[in-house]
């Protein structure tokens, strides 16, 4: 094995732990769930689930570092080193009221380099991988994957655009800009979360973007969606996920072919 397969492989493992943490609780009766102070849900589920993942990281990786939506970063986590990062449900809300996209997010950088992703989404049968420089797979799991690439449209009108929400768009500054890409698009939905990246992964889409998400909401999505040969950017081109932890960022996720494009339609300045 070679390169990052001993990482990934542990990865898969970390998944197949995590989806058995939350698909026991998924529509649990007695699902306990609360607000953070940004006023977003965490359920009993979410904890768990990054509880088990850290535990089996200070087990098969304690040299590296950790960052966890739930419980933040280990004090000795170098940003500069290997480090893990991991969102025990992406999709809480999902979660919480018995819809099924909902999935574990887990990642592996090593320095700036998006070395591994995993997002395993249990409830659909589905789980997406990748590892640096060996490509982007999906499939029930590692055993039995099929290599993934981006679609080759190359014109908006052609164009399925996916987006998370209209809400953020419009704090951003940015909804007109938006509407009009929307308009210029053959096809528009809000798959939102992880969903829609991994439909771009697939070539099931080509555009995905979101005005404000977390390091732990995108890192896993990266490195599946460039090893499947898509562009993974902020707003202003540069590479995602940008901005430090605990701080949000833009991004904006396509098959590379309407990546300018798309950039410079959500460029726009509100009209006033």
């Amino acid at each position: 094995m070679t390169g990052y397969a001993d990482d990934l492989t542990l990865a898969h493992l970390l998944a197949d732990r995590a989806d058995a943490v939350a698909t026991a609780r998924f529509r649990a009766l007695d699902l306990r769930v609360e607000s953070k102070p940004d006023l977003t849900p965490v359920s009993d589920a979410d904890t768990a689930v990054e509880r088990e993942i850290r535990a089996l990281l200070a087990e098969h990786r304690p040299g590296d570092g950790l960052l966890g939506e739930e419980y933040g970063a280990k004090p000795d986590t170098d940003p500069g080193g290997r480090r893990w990062i991991v969102d025990p449900i992406d999709g809480t809300k999902n979660f919480v009221r018995g819809v099924p996209v909902w999935a574990t997010l887990i990642a592996l950088y090593d320095g700036d380099r998006p070395a591994v992703g995993v997002v395993s989404a249990p409830a659909l049968g589905r789980r997406w991988w990748a590892s640096a420089g060996a490509g982007a797979y999906a499939g029930p799991g590692p055993a039995a994957g099929e290599r993934i690439s981006v679609s080759a449209v190359g014109r908006i009108d052609d164009a399925s655009f996916c987006y998370s929400s209209l809400t953020g768009w419009e704090r951003a500054g940015r909804l007109d800009a938006m509407l009009d890409v929307m308009r210029a698009s053959w096809r528009s939905r809000a798959y939102g979360d992880f969903y829609g990246y991994m439909l771009l992964a697939e070539g099931a889409l080509d555009v995905m973007v979101e005005p404000e998400l977390s390091l732990w909401d995108v890192a896993a999505l990266v490195p599946i969606i460039t090893e499947a040969g898509g562009t993974v950017t902020d707003l202003a081109s540069r590479p995602a996920p940008a901005g430090a932890p605990g701080t949000e960022s833009s991004v904006v996720a396509t098959n590379g072919l309407l990546h300018i494009d798309i950039l410079t339609r959500l460029d726009r300045p509100a009209e006033r």
